[in-house]
Order: C-alpha cells, then sequence, then structure tokens
C-alpha cells in the first residue's frame, strides 16, 4: 500500500486540476465494470491537459491529445466492491465490477417488466442489488455521436425495476443466481425499428444492395417523407368516407353522433392487417351496446382491451380512463354512476399509435362490460372506426427514416465500454425484407464485434415468436417463418446463439407477456457457451434429412437426453410435406429412435419438410428433454414471399 500511495502521490502531484474534464455519461454511479478484460476509461479535457485516473488498486495517467481526447485502459479486475472511481477530482461510487451486457434491438427488448407476466409480483421481489441497468435514451443521428444521453445506472430494486427492460432482468436475474456476481445490463432499445438502422453505413455500404448508401444523401429524406405521407393519404381514401377538419373530431364521442357511414374495424386486432397496413397514428373506435335498466343500476367496469399505444376512452361522451405509451397494459376503467344509462350506450375509444402495430388487441376476455353480478357482455367483433387525419405520424426523422442513424446515436457512444457480449431482440420491423436480413443481421453483429475490438464476443438473440399479423395459412406462406429462418442461418456465425420462442407467443398481440422465458432461455445460451456450466443451451436444432420410401426420417441436434413431444395428446404438430409439385400438406410425425419421421399419404414421393412454418407456430410442439423448443425449420430452399423485396435507399 506504502507504493500505490507513493505512485498517487507523485501522479497527482504532477496532474494540472481542470474543471472541464469530462466522462461520457455511460461512466456513472452504480455502474458494473466488466471483469477479467481491460478497462477503458476515456473522456475529454482541455488539450494535452494531464488525467489521473484510480481505481481499486490501480493508479494511472495519461494526458489528452491536441482534440481534447484522453484514454486510460486500466488493468483487469476480479469480480467485486463497491469500490470508487476518480478521473481528477470527479468521484463516481458504488462501482462494481462484473458481467457487462449490451441488451439491444426493438419493442420487445424495449418491453417494460411492469408489463411483463406476474408482474406486481415480480416487481416487489426484484431485490438484487448487483443487478444494475443503464438505459440509452432515444436519439437519432446522422453522423456517429460520442456521448449518449441517459438518467445513469440504476440499482435493481423493487423502485427501479419496473422500467427495466423485462427480457434483460430475467436474463440477468438467472446469470446473477448461478454466477454469483454483479451483472451489468446497458439497454439500448427502441420499438419499431429495423436492423438497418442498428448498423454503421461504412458495414452497409459493402453489401451490393446498400451501394447507394454512398451517394445518397440524408437531406432527400424530407422529399422520401413526402412520398410516403401521399401514400398515407392515398391509402386513407379507400378507408375513409369524405373529408375531416378538426371540428368534426370533437363529436366523435358522443353518443349522439352517426357513425352509420364510417369504415368497420374488429377487435380484438391490429389495424394493420385490416387496410390499414403500416400505419401510425390516431384511429377513433365506437360501438354501441344496449343495457337494461337492471344492468345500468349495477357497479360496472369497462375492459378496454390492450390498446397500442395510448388509449382516451368514453362512455356516451364522458370520459371513463384513459393511458399513454402502455402498449402491453389491459385496460380495465371503473365507470362512474350515472355514466351508463337504460337503452343504447355508446362507447367511443380514441387510439393512438406511434409504431409498429395498433389497435386495440390481446385476448377475446381483454374486451368486455363487466356488471356485479351478472354475465359479461362480450365487446369483441365489429366497431366503427375512423382515421383522425389531422395526425398522419411520419416523422421527418424516425429511427427508420435513414440507415445507421441509431447506430450513431445509441451505440457508437457506448464504443469501448468493456462487455462480455450483447443480448438482441429484433426482427419484427424487417419480416417482409426477412430474405434480406440474412445478411444484414449477420453484417450488424460483425459489425458491433469489429468496432468493439474484443473479438467474437459471444451475440444471443430472440427467435421471432407466434403471432398472426396477416392471417397467414399452409398455402400462402409465411414472412415471419422466413425471418426466423434468417435468424436460425445466422447461427453460422461464431460464437452465437438464438432463445427459441415460438411456445410462448401470443398470435393476436407482437408483444407477449411471458418474458421470463425469453430472458430464461438467452440465459441458458450464455450459461452454456460463454461461461461453461453444464446446461442445453437450446431445443432441437435441424441438422439434416433422408427419404425412406414414402417417409422422411429428420435428424437433430442439441437433443439433450432425448426429443419429447409437448402436449396433452402425445403426438406431434406443426410437419407439413411436399413432393414435386410443391404444394404443402400437414404430414403425421413420430419419434423414433431419437429422430423425427415425417409421413402424409397425399405425398407418396416426399422431397421436403417444413416445421412451424406459419406466422403463428404455436402447434408446433417438439422439445428437447430440458423443456427447450425446437427451432422452426425447412428442408427445401424454394423460393419465399420476400426474396425479391430490398430496402429502398434514399438518393
Amino acid at each position: 500500500m506504502k507504493k500505490i500511495s507513493l505512485m498517487l502521490a507523485i501522479l497527482i502531484a504532477g496532474v494540472e486540476t481542470f474543471a472541464a474534464v469530462k466522462l461520457p455519461q455511460v461512466f456513472t454511479d452504480n455502474m458494473v465494470l466488466q471483469r477479467d478484460a481491460p478497462i477503458p476509461i476515456w473522456g475529454w479535457a482541455s488539450p494535452r491537459e494531464k488525467i489521473a485516473v484510480r481505481f481499486h488498486d490501480q493508479v494511472k495517467a495519461t494526458r489528452a491529445d491536441a482534440g481534447g481526447k484522453w484514454r486510460i485502459t486500466l488493468d483487469p479486475e476480479k469480480a467485486g466492491g463497491p469500490y470508487e472511481l476518480t478521473v481528477q477530482d470527479r468521484k463516481l461510487t458504488n462501482v462494481l465490477v462484473g458481467e457487462v451486457w449490451i441488451c439491444s434491438g426493438q419493442s420487445n427488448m424495449e418491453f417494460a417488466l411492469r408489463n411483463a407476466m406476474n408482474a406486481p409480483a415480480e416487481v416487489a421481489n426484484a431485490n438484487y442489488p448487483e443487478i444494475r441497468e443503464l438505459t440509452v435514451a432515444k436519439r437519432v443521428s446522422f453522423t456517429p455521436r460520442d456521448d449518449i444521453e441517459s438518467n445513469g445506472w440504476q440499482v435493481c430494486s423493487p423502485a427501479t425495476a419496473g422500467s427495466f427492460s423485462a427480457v434483460a432482468y430475467f436474463f440477468a436475474r438467472k446469470l446473477q443466481q448461478e454466477l454469483k456476481v454483479p451483472i451489468g445490463l446497458i439497454h439500448t432499445s427502441w420499438g419499431g425499428t429495423n436492423i438497418e438502422t442498428w448498423t454503421s453505413r461504412e458495414a452497409l455500404t459493402t453489401l451490393d444492395d446498400f451501394k447507394d448508401l454512398e451517394s445518397s444523401k440524408p437531406g432527400n429524406i424530407a422529399g422520401e417523407n413526402n412520398a410516403r405521407l401521399q401514400a398515407l393519404r392515398d391509402l386513407l381514401l379507400q378507408f375513409e368516407h369524405g373529408n375531416i377538419t378538426a371540428n368534426d373530431v370533437p363529436q366523435w364521442k358522443r353518443a349522439a353522433y352517426d357513425d352509420r357511414h364510417w369504415a368497420t374495424l374488429k377487435a380484438p386486432a391490429a389495424w394493420e392487417t385490416q387496410g390499414l397496413p403500416g400505419f401510425d397514428g390516431v384511429v377513433w373506435y365506437r360501438k354501441t351496446i344496449t343495457l337494461t335498466a337492471e344492468q345500468v343500476g349495477k357497479p360496472a367496469r369497462l375492459d378496454a382491451g390492450i390498446v397500442d399505444d395510448g388509449d382516451s376512452t368514453f362512455i356516451n361522451g364522458l370520459p371513463v380512463g384513459s393511458m399513454l405509451g402502455a402498449y402491453a397494459t389491459p385496460r380495465k376503467y371503473n365507470i362512474p354512476a350515472g355514466v351508463l344509462k337504460a337503452g343504447e350506450n355508446v362507447i367511443a375509444i380514441k387510439v393512438t399509435d406511434t409504431g409498429g402495430a395498433g389497435g386495440i388487441i390481446g385476448e377475446d376476455n381483454d374486451l368486455q362490460l363487466l356488471i356485479e353480478g351478472l354475465s359479461p357482455i362480450t365487446l369483441v367483433g365489429d366497431w366503427k372506426a375512423r382515421v383522425d387525419t389531422n395526425y398522419l405520424m411520419v416523422p421527418s426523422r424516425g429511427p427508420n427514416a435513414y440507415p445507421s442513424l441509431l447506430f450513431n446515436a445509441m451505440l457508437n457512444p457506448l464504443i469501448p465500454y468493456a462487455i462480455r457480449g450483447a443480448i438482441w431482440y429484433q426482427g419484427e420491423a424487417n419480416c417482409d425484407r426477412a430474405y434480406q436480413y440474412r445478411t444484414t443481421f449477420p453484417l450488424m453483429i460483425k459489425d458491433w464485434r469489429q468496432r468493439w475490438q474484443e473479438g467474437d464476443f459471444p451475440f444471443y438473440f430472440v427467435q421471432l415468436s407466434s403471432f398472426n399479423p396477416g392471417g397467414r395459412t399452409l398455402l400462402t406462406g409465411s414472412a415471419w417463418a422466413e425471418l426466423r429462418e434468417a435468424q436460425y442461418m445466422t447461427l453460422a456465425l461464431p460464437n452465437t446463439g438464438m432463445a427459441v420462442t415460438t411456445d410462448i407467443g401470443n398470435p393476436s398481440d407482437v408483444h407477449p407477456a411471458n418474458k421470463q422465458d425469453v430472458g430464461l432461455r438467452l440465459a441458458m445460451n450464455a450459461l452454456h457457451t460463454t461461461y461453461k456450466l453444464p446446461v442445453a443451451p437450446c431445443g432441437p436444432l435441424y441438422k439434416d434429412m433422408e427419404v425412406k420410401g414414402s417417409d422422411i426420417v429428420l435428424h437433430f441436434t442439441e437433443t439433450a437426453g432425448g426429443l419429447q413431444v409437448r402436449n396433452r395428446y402425445g403426438y406431434l404438430q406443426g410437419f407439413q410435406v411436399a413432393g414435386a409439385d410443391q404444394q404443402f400438406h400437414w404430414a403425421q410425425a413420430r419419434i423414433e429412435n431419437n429422430n423425427v419421421v415425417v409421413h402424409c399419404d397425399a405425398v407418396q414421393t416426399p422431397l421436403a419438410v417444413r416445421y412451424g412454418w406459419t406466422d403463428d407456430a404455436m402447434d408446433a410442439n417438439l422439445y428437447n428433454s430440458e423443456g427447450l423448443p425446437a427451432s422452426p425449420f425447412r428442408t427445401d430452399n424454394w423460393k419465399g414471399l420476400t426474396e425479391e423485396k430490398k430496402y429502398l435507399v434514399i438518393k
């Protein structure tokens, strides 16, 4: 200790104090630094200013360059803490050393713990002071930024955990329980975003599909948005009946308003599947119900469904409830006395969607009128609907407006913070270009790895869950299945892993609430591959096939103790077979000698098998002995729905 104290005194004596020394916002109180790896610390100061950094038993110094930038790399540390990190006279406290993971993607990574399955109990029990999360604020930038915006690292407790990424929290909880070391989560995600916005411009231009980026100008986005706005207006002409003024809209909540000429939307269901594809904005829903005097005289509650994203709800023109930005929360509004009346009653819901799917979604039993002591009155089915064209949301600088906007603003500033690896949950926004995702997804992973210069760090991702956005069938194909295939193919990259989630999705909600199993399955990949613990990383993965007469025999890896069927009847589901005509038929399947044998009487000379090849693959029920589901797959390479669809580069 005397030797270290002497070194510290010498360094401090040679360092001029300067108030302008600045750290990036990734360095705050309560942070977690990566164990067993060099630890970069960097920032800004006056040109040529001397900088001293003190941490645990280390003291190091450097000098800022001519532009005022400086960087010091601390020696690797073992897990532990809390410590203090001092840069000049700035002191950061409660610093831990453990495992640090980047957590990124779109809305299912952004999905907060307070909205997850069993949320009240999960939040109340989230007392894990050695789990910390830093949430990066949502920003876009046409050029790489050198700092993020955030509220700093938060210690996991019931007071803070509700706002944590649910997937990241459950991932971290499992790691912390098994490894007994601090876990740091750097959460940088944005709902509804495509993969191109998370990839650097330099990386994208290495692909032929993105060569035009080299000559494109971000300034052309305004013109492109005008084109999008006109296309949206053309779409609404098919949906609307006459022009709308701002004075019309306040009347839409009133019981006496005549909505006979409005369009019809079904609920619960996303409006993207009902004539408003890709629409973000405001839609009003109206439904008329008839009540008796007996029904009106009792306490009542309106269950207004799960609204994506926000709602303002009225009955007979009177407000009964409102939630904004709570896209996964069921609306349950107690109805004040005197609002309901005998005879006709009108429920009016203003739905605001800012990105991704929109509308009144959820399950049928999320949408009903409950009257004390009486049977529920279902509100499922047709609703009158109209778009408020005063609120057409076509942002001029949204996150998907141009490639690399989020890489520049929300990822680049994190580099070179020392990390163990990354977890990723994204893909829904790229389904219409699933074939192209075969190249853009691995490109992004390689881009991140190259820029971090930590080698092929672990990268674990979530395969798309089950959802039924367009009612795809066996005959029409599935863009969601093609995106899952692109994710599956990305496993060819070293040090990657995939969490299959088709069995825990929600066909009517793109944001399934079961994030516990998602986080657990990501953690199983990490525990097996990164931390070398004896656990199964994933469910069965298709290896190859052989044709035996009218049967096809499928071989798998990752079977653990053996293949299993998971349903009450004990038979496999989700398999399809085709012959030379490329027409698929549902098939029978059985487990035999740890393989799957598939047969269909309608296809006597089979050539190809598909498994779980639908948007909603909840029926697929092949597992391994560890209870982990098999990934959907196909054995053919026949042309799909998305092969010709490409990203449109602005010129």
